[in-house]
């Protein structure tokens, strides 16, 4: 091997051996994320759905008193119930889903 070779060889183990940059908290606690609520579902055709007016009651999938999903990116992270916090809603969280649990549904 000449040296122009050894050298090239060398930076490219300096390369791949180099530690990988850490990411900034500042930089990773700053980025936004949706966080939304969800009740339930439900699935209608187009038809009932044209129906619909003021006072129409569209059921849903989930029985009263069942938790409610907290979604962080269209992902379940946790279940809680309604509360009433200074006249707004809120949501006491009554289970957090495990991170193993949670990068299965991504």
């Amino acid at each position: 091997m000449n040296d122009v070779t050894q050298d090239n060889a060398a930076t490219e183990d300096a390369s791949v051996e180099a530690p990988k940059a850490k990411i900034d908290q500042d930089v990773l606690q700053n980025i936004p994320v949706t966080l939304t609520i969800e009740v339930g579902r439900a699935n209608i055709k187009i038809r009932d759905l044209m129906r619909l007016t003021q006072g129409s009651v569209v059921e849903l999938d989930r029985m009263a008193g069942e938790p409610l999903d907290l979604l962080v990116n269209d992902t379940v992270v946790a279940q809680g119930e309604v509360v009433l916090v200074n006249e707004r809603y809120g949501i006491r969280l009554t289970r957090v889903v495990p991170p193993s649990e949670r990068i299965k549904n991504i």
